[in-house]
């Protein structure tokens, strides 16, 4: 009876994952497969059960950063994130030390720091977004090293 168990989550895992494919539960569909087969050799419930949890997470940290990478390439970013290399102009010198500075990006006005508390920015200096953190630009000119 334990094998139609595991071939039932595994059937709905597989259903999930095919209606988000969003890479959420094709680990755990591989660890229910696992006990599935294990069911059918008549190997005890607990050690299918580990077996469920061990070859899940497995399959979790060692291919999910390499179907991350490989497999979500076209993912078009939004939000925040598309905004990181895209080039902003100072509107309000930037600088660090005085904890002020400001800059347009896309037509908006964005609070924006200098990525080395030392630089120093003017207004009009076109600057690279090199990151955002909360509602703040951390930007850099192209040519400086970070």
């Amino acid at each position: 009876m334990a094998a139609i168990y595991w071939l039932i989550a595994f059937v709905v895992l597989l259903g999930i994952e095919a209606a988000t494919m969003a890479l959420t539960t094709i680990w755990f569909a591989g660890g229910a497969l696992v006990a599935f087969v294990m069911a059918l050799f008549g190997v005890n419930t607990e050690l299918q059960l580990a077996l469920f949890v061990i070859v899940s997470f497995v399959l979790l940290f060692f291919t999910r950063p390499f179907a991350l990478k490989y497999v979500n390439k076209n993912t078009i970013k939004t939000n925040s994130e598309g905004l990181i290399g895209k080039f902003a102009v100072v509107t309000s010198e930037i600088n660090n030390s005085d904890g002020k500075g400001a800059a347009v990006l896309n037509g908006q006005e964005w609070t924006a720091r200098a990525s080395k508390d030392d630089r120093i920015y003017s207004v009009g200096t076109r600057v690279e977004v090199k990151e955002i953190q909360g509602v703040k630009l951390i930007v850099s000119k192209k040519q400086e090293e970070d």
